[in-house]
Protein backbone atom coordinates (compact mmCIF):
# COMPACT_ATOMS: atom_id res chain seq x y z
CA UNK A 1 0.00 0.00 0.00
CA UNK A 2 1.44 3.50 -1.18
CA UNK A 3 1.61 5.44 2.05
CA UNK A 4 2.20 9.59 1.92
CA UNK A 5 5.49 9.48 4.31
CA UNK A 6 7.61 6.95 5.08
CA UNK A 7 7.84 8.57 9.22
CA UNK A 8 5.33 11.44 10.78
CA UNK A 9 6.46 12.55 13.56
CA UNK A 10 3.92 14.60 15.59
CA UNK A 11 5.21 17.16 18.08
CA UNK A 12 8.67 19.58 17.31
CA UNK A 13 10.72 19.85 20.43
CA UNK A 14 14.42 19.34 20.38
CA UNK A 15 13.50 15.36 20.10
CA UNK A 16 11.39 15.33 17.69
CA UNK A 17 13.36 17.46 15.33
CA UNK A 18 16.56 15.38 15.71
CA UNK A 19 14.25 12.32 15.10
CA UNK A 20 13.18 14.35 11.95
CA UNK A 21 16.50 14.48 10.71
CA UNK A 22 17.77 11.50 11.95
CA UNK A 23 15.01 9.63 9.99
CA UNK A 24 15.37 11.98 7.12
CA UNK A 25 19.37 11.45 6.97
CA UNK A 26 18.56 7.81 7.08
CA UNK A 27 17.11 8.23 3.60
CA UNK A 28 13.49 8.15 4.52
CA UNK A 29 10.48 10.76 3.48
CA UNK A 30 9.76 12.41 6.30
CA UNK A 31 6.66 14.56 8.03
CA UNK A 32 7.22 16.94 11.16
CA UNK A 33 4.18 18.10 12.37
CA UNK A 34 3.39 21.05 15.20
CA UNK A 35 0.26 21.87 16.41
CA UNK A 36 1.54 25.58 17.21
CA UNK A 37 2.94 28.42 15.18
CA UNK A 38 6.02 27.91 15.67
CA UNK A 39 8.59 24.86 16.01
CA UNK A 40 10.41 23.95 18.87
CA UNK A 41 8.14 23.18 21.74
CA UNK A 42 10.47 24.97 24.78
CA UNK A 43 12.97 26.33 22.61
CA UNK A 44 10.82 29.79 22.09
CA UNK A 45 12.37 33.30 22.52
CA UNK A 46 9.57 36.05 22.82
CA UNK A 47 9.03 39.80 24.02
CA UNK A 48 6.92 38.53 26.80
CA UNK A 49 7.35 42.15 28.69
CA UNK A 50 8.40 44.82 26.62
CA UNK A 51 9.04 45.60 23.26
CA UNK A 52 13.03 45.11 22.28
CA UNK A 53 12.98 42.56 25.65
CA UNK A 54 13.60 39.38 24.40
CA UNK A 55 12.89 36.28 26.87
CA UNK A 56 13.09 32.43 26.82
CA UNK A 57 9.88 31.20 26.94
CA UNK A 58 11.10 27.93 28.47
CA UNK A 59 14.67 26.98 28.20
CA UNK A 60 17.20 28.99 28.43
CA UNK A 61 20.68 27.48 29.25
CA UNK A 62 22.08 24.90 27.50
CA UNK A 63 24.93 22.66 28.79
CA UNK A 64 23.21 19.39 27.52
CA UNK A 65 22.60 21.28 23.95
CA UNK A 66 26.65 22.04 23.80
CA UNK A 67 27.57 18.52 24.87
CA UNK A 68 24.77 16.88 22.50
CA UNK A 69 26.09 13.55 20.67
CA UNK A 70 23.40 14.54 18.58
CA UNK A 71 23.57 18.24 17.58
CA UNK A 72 27.27 17.52 17.00
CA UNK A 73 26.20 15.42 14.14
CA UNK A 74 24.38 18.46 12.46
CA UNK A 75 26.13 21.59 11.15
CA UNK A 76 24.29 23.83 12.91
CA UNK A 77 26.61 26.69 13.14
CA UNK A 78 26.45 27.08 9.58
CA UNK A 79 22.52 28.23 10.15
CA UNK A 80 23.65 30.47 12.37
CA UNK A 81 23.53 28.91 15.96
CA UNK A 82 25.90 30.34 18.46
CA UNK A 83 26.61 29.71 22.00
CA UNK A 84 27.62 32.01 24.37
CA UNK A 85 29.93 31.61 27.83
CA UNK A 86 30.20 33.97 30.33
CA UNK A 87 32.97 34.05 33.12
CA UNK A 88 31.67 31.26 35.35
CA UNK A 89 29.28 28.17 34.10
CA UNK A 90 27.27 29.23 37.62
CA UNK A 91 27.71 31.03 40.85
CA UNK A 92 26.05 29.98 44.10
CA UNK A 93 25.66 33.52 46.56
CA UNK A 94 25.71 33.33 50.82
CA UNK A 95 24.12 35.36 53.37
CA UNK A 96 27.66 36.48 54.25
CA UNK A 97 28.18 37.89 51.17
CA UNK A 98 30.77 35.50 49.22
CA UNK A 99 30.01 33.01 46.47
CA UNK A 100 31.17 30.00 45.07
CA UNK A 101 31.19 29.23 41.33
CA UNK A 102 31.52 26.45 38.95
CA UNK A 103 33.91 27.05 36.34
CA UNK A 104 35.24 25.17 33.69
CA UNK A 105 38.79 24.36 35.61
CA UNK A 106 37.90 21.55 38.22
CA UNK A 107 41.22 22.89 40.14
CA UNK A 108 40.06 26.62 40.50
CA UNK A 109 36.38 25.36 41.78
CA UNK A 110 38.08 23.26 44.18
CA UNK A 111 40.59 25.90 45.45
CA UNK A 112 37.49 27.38 46.46
CA UNK A 113 36.50 25.31 49.22
CA UNK A 114 38.05 24.27 52.48
CA UNK A 115 38.61 20.90 51.47
CA UNK A 116 39.94 20.83 47.78
CA UNK A 117 41.32 17.56 47.27
CA UNK A 118 38.04 15.79 48.05
CA UNK A 119 36.84 17.86 45.67
CA UNK A 120 39.21 17.03 42.81
CA UNK A 121 39.23 13.00 44.15
CA UNK A 122 35.51 12.78 43.55
CA UNK A 123 35.13 14.90 40.30
CA UNK A 124 38.83 14.30 38.49
CA UNK A 125 38.29 10.72 37.82
CA UNK A 126 34.85 10.93 36.50
CA UNK A 127 35.73 13.66 34.75
CA UNK A 128 38.32 11.76 32.72
CA UNK A 129 35.98 9.32 31.90
CA UNK A 130 33.00 11.52 30.64
CA UNK A 131 32.74 10.14 27.09
CA UNK A 132 32.42 6.72 28.46
CA UNK A 133 29.71 7.59 31.25
CA UNK A 134 27.72 9.83 28.59
CA UNK A 135 28.06 7.04 26.32
CA UNK A 136 26.35 4.67 29.03
CA UNK A 137 24.57 6.53 31.10
CA UNK A 138 22.96 9.77 28.73
CA UNK A 139 20.67 7.18 26.57
CA UNK A 140 18.88 3.95 26.95
CA UNK A 141 20.53 1.33 29.32
CA UNK A 142 22.29 -1.10 27.16
CA UNK A 143 25.15 -3.61 27.89
CA UNK A 144 28.61 -2.25 26.35
CA UNK A 145 32.05 -1.57 27.44
CA UNK A 146 31.24 2.00 28.23
CA UNK A 147 28.53 0.60 30.88
CA UNK A 148 31.22 -1.19 32.63
CA UNK A 149 34.17 1.35 32.65
CA UNK A 150 31.31 3.47 33.68
CA UNK A 151 31.05 1.36 36.92
CA UNK A 152 31.79 4.13 39.21
CA UNK A 153 29.76 6.99 38.14
CA UNK A 154 26.95 4.68 38.34
CA UNK A 155 27.61 4.02 42.09
CA UNK A 156 28.20 7.80 42.78
CA UNK A 157 25.07 8.69 40.42
CA UNK A 158 22.43 5.99 42.35
CA UNK A 159 23.14 7.99 45.82
CA UNK A 160 20.83 10.14 47.23
CA UNK A 161 22.12 13.90 46.70
CA UNK A 162 22.44 14.22 50.93
CA UNK A 163 24.89 11.18 51.39
CA UNK A 164 27.03 12.18 48.51
CA UNK A 165 27.69 15.71 49.61
CA UNK A 166 27.69 14.89 53.97
CA UNK A 167 29.98 12.50 52.94
CA UNK A 168 32.59 13.58 50.29
CA UNK A 169 32.75 17.22 51.39
CA UNK A 170 33.50 18.90 54.65
CA UNK A 171 33.34 22.53 53.30
CA UNK A 172 29.31 23.81 53.60
CA UNK A 173 29.87 25.49 50.86
CA UNK A 174 30.98 22.81 48.58
CA UNK A 175 27.84 20.81 50.14
CA UNK A 176 25.79 24.16 49.16
CA UNK A 177 27.24 23.88 45.75
CA UNK A 178 26.46 20.28 45.00
CA UNK A 179 22.77 20.68 46.20
CA UNK A 180 22.08 23.59 43.92
CA UNK A 181 23.23 21.26 41.08
CA UNK A 182 21.01 18.60 42.62
CA UNK A 183 18.45 20.25 42.69
CA UNK A 184 17.59 20.44 39.06
CA UNK A 185 16.62 16.98 39.61
CA UNK A 186 13.27 18.48 40.89
CA UNK A 187 13.24 15.61 43.80
CA UNK A 188 13.76 15.58 47.58
CA UNK A 189 17.61 15.63 47.79
CA UNK A 190 17.57 12.27 49.91
CA UNK A 191 16.04 10.24 47.26
CA UNK A 192 17.64 8.33 45.04
CA UNK A 193 19.63 9.17 42.04
CA UNK A 194 19.73 12.95 42.82
CA UNK A 195 23.81 12.54 42.89
CA UNK A 196 23.14 11.74 39.10
CA UNK A 197 22.03 14.95 37.84
CA UNK A 198 24.16 17.12 39.92
CA UNK A 199 27.70 15.25 38.88
CA UNK A 200 26.39 15.25 34.89
CA UNK A 201 25.80 18.85 35.63
CA UNK A 202 28.79 19.24 37.12
CA UNK A 203 30.92 17.31 34.49
CA UNK A 204 29.57 19.13 31.21
CA UNK A 205 30.48 22.69 32.96
CA UNK A 206 33.85 21.89 33.64
CA UNK A 207 34.00 20.13 29.66
CA UNK A 208 31.76 22.37 27.58
CA UNK A 209 30.76 25.48 30.19
CA UNK A 210 26.79 26.32 30.85
CA UNK A 211 26.16 28.34 27.33
CA UNK A 212 23.37 30.63 26.17
CA UNK A 213 22.60 30.97 22.75
CA UNK A 214 22.93 34.12 21.31
CA UNK A 215 19.68 36.22 20.84
CA UNK A 216 17.53 33.53 22.33
CA UNK A 217 16.63 29.66 22.22
CA UNK A 218 15.20 30.43 19.38
CA UNK A 219 17.91 29.87 17.20
CA UNK A 220 18.50 26.16 18.09
CA UNK A 221 15.09 25.81 17.03
CA UNK A 222 15.52 27.60 13.76
CA UNK A 223 18.77 26.17 13.40
CA UNK A 224 17.60 22.51 13.76
CA UNK A 225 14.51 23.76 11.13
CA UNK A 226 16.68 25.25 8.55
CA UNK A 227 18.80 21.82 8.69
CA UNK A 228 15.96 19.71 7.90
CA UNK A 229 14.33 21.82 5.74
CA UNK A 230 17.45 21.70 3.41
CA UNK A 231 17.45 17.92 3.25
CA UNK A 232 13.83 17.58 2.20
CA UNK A 233 12.34 17.26 5.25
CA UNK A 234 8.94 18.79 5.01
CA UNK A 235 7.09 20.60 8.33
CA UNK A 236 3.60 21.37 8.79
CA UNK A 237 2.97 23.80 11.49
CA UNK A 238 -0.55 24.88 13.35
CA UNK A 239 -2.42 21.36 13.34
CA UNK A 240 -2.93 20.07 16.67
CA UNK A 241 -3.27 16.45 16.87
CA UNK A 242 -5.67 15.06 18.96
CA UNK A 243 -6.58 11.86 17.24
CA UNK A 244 -4.14 9.26 15.13
CA UNK A 245 -6.94 8.88 12.53
CA UNK A 246 -5.71 12.79 11.73
CA UNK A 247 -2.44 11.84 10.39
CA UNK A 248 -1.23 10.96 6.62
CA UNK A 249 -0.85 7.73 6.03
CA UNK A 250 2.92 6.26 6.71
CA UNK A 251 5.18 3.33 7.67
CA UNK A 252 6.00 4.84 10.99
CA UNK A 253 4.74 7.44 13.42
CA UNK A 254 6.67 9.18 16.80
CA UNK A 255 5.50 11.20 19.33
CA UNK A 256 7.05 13.90 20.73
CA UNK A 257 4.40 14.05 23.66
CA UNK A 258 4.29 12.64 27.19
CA UNK A 259 2.13 9.70 27.88
CA UNK A 260 -1.09 11.34 28.89
CA UNK A 261 -1.04 13.12 25.36
CA UNK A 262 0.28 9.76 23.74
CA UNK A 263 -3.03 7.39 25.48
CA UNK A 264 -5.06 10.83 24.17
CA UNK A 265 -4.11 10.57 20.36
CA UNK A 266 -3.56 6.64 20.26
CA UNK A 267 -4.84 4.76 22.96
CA UNK A 268 -7.56 2.95 21.21
CA UNK A 269 -4.14 1.46 19.02
CA UNK A 270 -2.15 0.22 22.26
CA UNK A 271 -2.82 -3.23 24.32
CA UNK A 272 -3.97 -2.96 27.16
CA UNK A 273 -1.19 -3.87 29.70
CA UNK A 274 0.86 -0.71 27.77
CA UNK A 275 -2.16 1.31 28.14
CA UNK A 276 -1.96 0.48 31.96
CA UNK A 277 1.56 1.27 32.33
CA UNK A 278 0.86 4.43 30.34
CA UNK A 279 -1.60 5.75 32.69
CA UNK A 280 0.60 4.99 35.93
CA UNK A 281 3.59 7.19 34.70
CA UNK A 282 4.40 9.87 37.41
CA UNK A 283 4.56 13.05 36.03
CA UNK A 284 7.06 15.12 39.23
CA UNK A 285 7.12 18.66 40.72
CA UNK A 286 6.23 21.84 38.65
CA UNK A 287 7.63 25.14 38.11
CA UNK A 288 6.89 28.93 38.68
CA UNK A 289 8.92 31.46 36.22
CA UNK A 290 9.13 34.74 36.25
CA UNK A 291 10.49 36.70 33.59
CA UNK A 292 11.53 40.22 34.28
CA UNK A 293 12.85 43.62 31.73
CA UNK A 294 15.15 44.82 33.59
CA UNK A 295 16.96 48.79 33.51
CA UNK A 296 20.62 47.16 34.73
CA UNK A 297 21.92 44.08 35.92
CA UNK A 298 20.98 42.38 39.29
CA UNK A 299 23.11 43.93 41.57
CA UNK A 300 24.10 40.83 43.59
CA UNK A 301 26.27 41.55 46.55
CA UNK A 302 28.63 38.64 45.72
CA UNK A 303 31.38 40.09 42.11
CA UNK A 304 31.11 36.73 40.68
CA UNK A 305 27.25 36.53 40.46
CA UNK A 306 27.68 39.56 38.57
CA UNK A 307 29.80 37.21 35.54
CA UNK A 308 27.79 33.95 35.67
CA UNK A 309 24.51 33.65 33.80
CA UNK A 310 23.26 31.14 35.95
CA UNK A 311 22.85 31.95 40.03
CA UNK A 312 21.69 28.84 41.78
CA UNK A 313 19.81 30.93 45.16
CA UNK A 314 19.76 28.62 48.08
CA UNK A 315 22.17 29.43 50.51
CA UNK A 316 23.34 26.20 52.28
CA UNK A 317 22.78 22.82 51.74
CA UNK A 318 20.07 22.51 53.89
CA UNK A 319 18.31 25.10 53.11
CA UNK A 320 17.55 24.24 49.71
CA UNK A 321 16.93 20.43 50.90
CA UNK A 322 13.89 22.04 53.10
CA UNK A 323 12.90 23.65 50.34
CA UNK A 324 12.36 21.08 47.83
CA UNK A 325 11.12 18.75 50.54
CA UNK A 326 8.71 21.13 51.51
CA UNK A 327 7.44 21.16 47.95
CA UNK A 328 7.57 17.76 47.31
CA UNK A 329 5.13 17.26 50.12
CA UNK A 330 2.62 19.44 48.48
CA UNK A 331 3.08 23.17 49.61
CA UNK A 332 4.89 26.02 48.51
CA UNK A 333 8.07 26.89 50.18
CA UNK A 334 8.52 30.38 51.72
CA UNK A 335 12.09 30.45 50.74
CA UNK A 336 12.41 28.92 47.61
CA UNK A 337 15.13 27.28 46.15
CA UNK A 338 15.73 29.87 42.73
CA UNK A 339 17.35 28.73 39.40
CA UNK A 340 18.03 32.82 38.28
CA UNK A 341 19.41 33.41 34.48
CA UNK A 342 20.84 36.15 33.49
CA UNK A 343 21.49 35.79 29.70
CA UNK A 344 22.17 39.82 28.78
CA UNK A 345 25.70 40.24 31.10
CA UNK A 346 27.14 38.54 28.10
CA UNK A 347 24.38 39.03 25.23
CA UNK A 348 23.39 42.07 24.76
CA UNK A 349 21.25 41.44 21.46
CA UNK A 350 18.41 40.61 23.89
CA UNK A 351 17.12 43.86 24.84
CA UNK A 352 17.68 47.58 24.48
CA UNK A 353 21.35 49.46 24.79
CA UNK A 354 22.20 49.31 28.56
CA UNK A 355 18.81 47.34 29.86
CA UNK A 356 18.72 43.82 30.71
CA UNK A 357 16.42 40.40 31.00
CA UNK A 358 16.53 38.02 33.13
CA UNK A 359 14.22 35.00 34.55
CA UNK A 360 13.85 33.02 37.43
CA UNK A 361 12.13 30.03 38.13
CA UNK A 362 11.38 28.00 41.46
CA UNK A 363 9.54 24.23 41.91
CA UNK A 364 6.08 24.19 43.01
CA UNK A 365 3.77 20.90 43.43
CA UNK A 366 2.48 19.56 40.90
CA UNK A 367 -0.63 21.74 39.43
CA UNK A 368 -0.17 24.57 41.77
CA UNK A 369 -1.31 27.92 40.33
CA UNK A 370 -0.10 29.82 43.81
CA UNK A 371 1.84 33.11 42.85
CA UNK A 372 5.38 32.51 44.20
CA UNK A 373 6.34 36.24 42.37
CA UNK A 374 6.94 37.31 46.21
CA UNK A 375 8.93 34.59 47.14
CA UNK A 376 10.95 34.17 44.09
CA UNK A 377 11.90 38.47 44.47
CA UNK A 378 12.14 38.31 47.85
CA UNK A 379 15.20 35.43 47.26
CA UNK A 380 16.58 37.57 44.82
CA UNK A 381 16.87 40.76 47.31
CA UNK A 382 18.14 39.27 49.54
CA UNK A 383 21.65 38.32 47.79
CA UNK A 384 20.86 41.40 45.21
CA UNK A 385 19.90 44.22 47.06
CA UNK A 386 17.86 46.90 45.21
CA UNK A 387 17.08 44.02 42.74
CA UNK A 388 13.13 45.24 42.62
CA UNK A 389 14.07 48.95 42.09
CA UNK A 390 15.46 47.54 38.26
CA UNK A 391 12.37 45.78 37.53
CA UNK A 392 10.63 47.59 34.28
CA UNK A 393 7.92 44.72 33.72
CA UNK A 394 7.40 41.41 34.89
CA UNK A 395 5.84 38.15 33.17
CA UNK A 396 4.58 35.13 34.93
CA UNK A 397 3.99 31.85 34.53
CA UNK A 398 2.34 29.00 36.77
CA UNK A 399 1.93 25.64 36.56
CA UNK A 400 -1.56 25.72 34.60
CA UNK A 401 0.18 28.53 32.19
CA UNK A 402 2.83 26.03 31.34
CA UNK A 403 0.82 23.23 30.13
CA UNK A 404 -1.17 25.60 28.19
CA UNK A 405 1.64 26.43 26.39
CA UNK A 406 2.82 22.86 25.71
CA UNK A 407 0.58 20.10 26.64
CA UNK A 408 3.86 18.30 27.74
CA UNK A 409 4.77 20.24 30.83
CA UNK A 410 2.23 18.14 32.78
CA UNK A 411 1.25 20.24 35.82
CA UNK A 412 4.52 22.08 35.33
CA UNK A 413 6.61 19.46 34.81
CA UNK A 414 9.12 20.38 32.74
CA UNK A 415 10.92 17.07 32.94
CA UNK A 416 8.85 15.19 31.03
CA UNK A 417 8.09 13.18 33.63
CA UNK A 418 9.51 12.23 37.12
CA UNK A 419 13.11 11.26 37.37
CA UNK A 420 12.71 8.57 40.27
CA UNK A 421 14.81 5.53 40.55
CA UNK A 422 11.86 3.80 38.69
CA UNK A 423 12.09 5.95 35.86
CA UNK A 424 15.47 6.43 34.85
CA UNK A 425 15.69 3.73 32.27
CA UNK A 426 12.18 2.14 32.46
CA UNK A 427 10.45 5.95 31.05
CA UNK A 428 7.24 5.49 29.91
CA UNK A 429 7.47 1.71 30.74
CA UNK A 430 9.02 -1.09 31.39
CA UNK A 431 9.85 -2.46 27.95
CA UNK A 432 13.28 -4.33 26.02
CA UNK A 433 12.99 -0.80 24.22
CA UNK A 434 11.45 2.09 25.92
CA UNK A 435 11.04 3.95 22.70
CA UNK A 436 8.76 1.18 21.42
CA UNK A 437 4.65 0.99 22.10
CA UNK A 438 2.85 -1.84 21.72
CA UNK A 439 1.63 -1.47 18.33
CA UNK A 440 4.20 -2.18 15.75
CA UNK A 441 4.75 1.23 13.81
CA UNK A 442 4.23 3.74 16.82
CA UNK A 443 7.17 4.93 18.83
CA UNK A 444 7.75 7.60 21.29
CA UNK A 445 10.39 10.15 21.34
CA UNK A 446 9.97 12.51 24.10
CA UNK A 447 11.79 13.44 27.12
CA UNK A 448 9.21 10.78 28.67
CA UNK A 449 11.72 8.40 27.53
CA UNK A 450 15.43 8.37 28.49
CA UNK A 451 17.35 9.96 29.21
CA UNK A 452 14.97 12.22 30.42
CA UNK A 453 14.77 16.04 29.76
CA UNK A 454 16.56 18.39 28.91
CA UNK A 455 17.96 20.52 25.19
CA UNK A 456 20.38 17.09 23.90
CA UNK A 457 17.96 15.90 21.27
CA UNK A 458 19.05 12.45 22.46
CA UNK A 459 15.47 10.64 22.96
CA UNK A 460 14.58 11.66 19.50
CA UNK A 461 17.86 10.12 18.13
CA UNK A 462 16.96 6.73 19.59
CA UNK A 463 13.73 6.34 19.37
CA UNK A 464 14.85 7.01 15.17
CA UNK A 465 17.42 4.54 15.82
CA UNK A 466 14.76 2.03 17.07
CA UNK A 467 12.42 2.14 14.25
CA UNK A 468 15.13 2.54 11.69
CA UNK A 469 16.30 -0.74 12.84
CA UNK A 470 12.63 -2.53 13.44
CA UNK A 471 10.84 -1.32 10.04
CA UNK A 472 13.67 -0.74 7.33
CA UNK A 473 16.52 -2.85 8.46
CA UNK A 474 18.99 0.05 8.90
CA UNK A 475 21.05 0.23 11.63
CA UNK A 476 22.58 3.06 13.77
CA UNK A 477 25.48 3.21 15.79
CA UNK A 478 24.71 4.06 19.89
CA UNK A 479 25.54 7.51 20.78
Amino acid sequence: MKTDFDAVIVGSGPNGLAAAIVLQQAGLSVLLIEGKSKIGGGLHSAELTLPGFIHDVCSAVHPLAADSAVFEKFPLEKYGLEFMHSAFAAAHPFDDGTAVTLETSIERTAQQFKDPETYKQLIKPLFNNWQNIRSAFLGPLHISKNLFKAASFAYHAALPASHLAKNNFTDVKAQALFAGMAAHSMLPLNKLTTSAIALILMLIAHDKGWPVIKSGSQKLADALTAYLISIGGKIEINNMITSIKQLPSSKIILFDVTPKQLLQIAGEKFSNFYAWQLKRYKYGMGVFKIDWALSQAAPFTAQQCRKATTVHIGNSFNEIMQSEQTTWNGKCSLEPFVIFVQPTIIDASRAPAGKHVAWAYCHVPNGSVESMTDAIEKQVERFAPGFRDCILARHVMNTSDFENYDPNYVGGDINGGMFNLTQIFTRPALRLSPYRTSAKNIYICSSSTPPGGGVHGICGYYAARQSLKDIFKISLPAL
